[in-house]
């Protein structure tokens, strides 16, 4: 609604050969993500006051801080119209049992929406929307990064651990 200055991501990718509830499996599997992600520091699920909460410290480039988020997300397999479409949806909440650390930049506001189903052959078709506020100054070529290189190397990496998963 006003001009932030921030980005709010919307991807529409492919994973050739990776089906739709490896793909869904992959993404929700934290202690894995942690052998493929490169840029995890710290990864886990916690239960406070009844509820599963997933704190993830990301790896920033030097000379930025690196971030942490506090989220709770939520896995459904859905049936819409015999189609089988996977929906991951995330969002932050704040946790005082998590509180921040000294040198890392909390990410207060993060939302993220996936959807991953069939395409029609071996593989999958995925659509993410994605808005965080990374807090501090971002530099423009970080941004740029993100954009063109992060995110298409973020779709690659998780098809070769799909292909890594079974084994």
């Amino acid at each position: 609604p006003q001009q932030s200055g921030l980005y709010e991501y919307k991807i529409f990718g492919g994973l050739a050969d990776c089906p739709p509830k490896l793909c869904a499996d992959v993404y929700m599997d934290l202690d894995f993500r942690k052998q493929w992600d490169q840029y995890v520091k710290e990864l886990y699920e916690k239960t406070y006051d009844g509820e599963k909460v997933i704190y993830w410290e990301v790896k920033y480039p030097f000379p930025l801080s690196n971030r942490d988020y506090v989220y709770i997300r939520e896995c459904r397999e859905m049936d819409v119209d015999g189609r089988k479409i996977w929906v991951v949806l995330a969002q932050s909440v704040s946790v005082p049992q998590c509180p921040e650390k000294p040198g890392i930049i909390r990410v207060k506001s993060y939302k993220q929406s996936l959807a991953i189903e069939s395409d029609g052959k071996t593989g999958s078709k995925v659509y993410m929307y994605y808005f965080d506020n990374p807090g501090g100054m971002i530099p423009s070529w970080l941004v740029n990064w993100a954009a063109k290189s992060g995110v298409p190397t973020f779709l690659k990496d998780m098809q070769k651990a799909c292909h890594n998963y079974s084994k």
